[in-house]
């Protein structure tokens, strides 16, 4: 096991794209964190409307952990991206064979990923939380506004988003093993958070009966980690507790990787 996870670390350290990949996370999330902050901050409840019509006014602490948190709204589509790279990278450029090679045991070949992974994760987790904070408090003093970066319950979300931001990334990893077509992957993950659960999201809210459901869908659990996001704070959907919202995420890519291992890797590979 030890030497496939270091197979793995091979493989990412000796590749431009995870540097590539946080550098553009980075300058995403402090760019929408500091719009943000200042958008809330200065424009008041003229800002946005609710699910109902009505002009949104954010509590301090709320906007604060809003736009801390932001990169598990938003920037989540890097390391989840980067996660399904890492496994559909061995289809697309042939190199399964080999590396099966190494460890024929393909359920040992999925952990050694996830485990090579992980370091990583946490990497973009922080390195997102860096940039949300570093931007966001900028722009809520600017537009006088309280940044609470010593309020517990403040600083808590913004841990927690680091490991919303980790689980991320191993939800990429099991996805990548489900379609193993590079492009395909990408192209459903990105449609799928970008633009289906978004609707989604909104369209459940608009229905009683339904708008608890949203709370499963993939972006709600990761916010819930967080404990606040831009649509629960805008009284557009509630989330679930953050135990609750880690175990559904990583449930989805946990599932994602079984249904993988059970069809594409179970194959012959030549």
């Amino acid at each position: 096991m030890s030497a496939s996870i270091r197979s793995e670390l091979r493989k990412i350290t000796t590749t431009r794209l995870w540097w590539v990949l946080l550098v553009l996370m980075a300058v995403m999330v402090a760019g929408l964190a500091a719009a943000l902050a200042f958008a809330f901050g200065l424009g008041g409840a003229n800002t946005s409307t609710g699910i109902d019509g009505q002009p949104v006014v954010m509590a301090p602490k709320d906007l604060a952990v809003s736009v801390y948190t932001l990169g598990v709204s938003l920037g989540y589509i890097f390391p989840m991206s980067f996660g399904a790279i890492l496994m559909t990278g061995e289809f697309r450029h042939r190199t399964l064979a080999t590396t099966l090679l190494a460890e024929p045991r393909r359920g040992r070949l999925i952990v050694g990923k996830v485990v090579a992974a992980l370091p990583f994760a946490v990497l973009y987790g922080v390195v997102s939380a860096v940039a949300a904070v570093g931007a966001g408090a900028a722009s809520l003093a600017i537009a006088h506004q309280p940044t609470l970066l010593a309020d517990p319950d403040v600083l808590r979300s913004i841990g927690l988003s680091v490991v919303a931001m980790t689980a991320w990334m191993l939800v990429g990893v099991g996805f990548g093993t489900a379609i193993t077509n590079q492009v395909a992957a990408i192209v459903v993950l990105l449609g799928w958070t970008q633009l289906v659960e978004p609707i989604l999201r909104i369209a459940l809210g608009l229905v009683d009966q339904l708008a608890p459901v949203a709370r499963f869908l993939p972006g709600a659990a990761g916010e819930a980690l967080a404990g606040s996001s831009i649509y629960s704070a805008a009284g557009m959907s509630t989330l679930l507790p953050a135990w609750a919202g880690l175990l559904v995420l990583v449930g989805y890519g946990a599932v994602a990787a079984l249904i993988g291992w059970a069809t594409t890797l179970r194959r012959d590979v030549t």
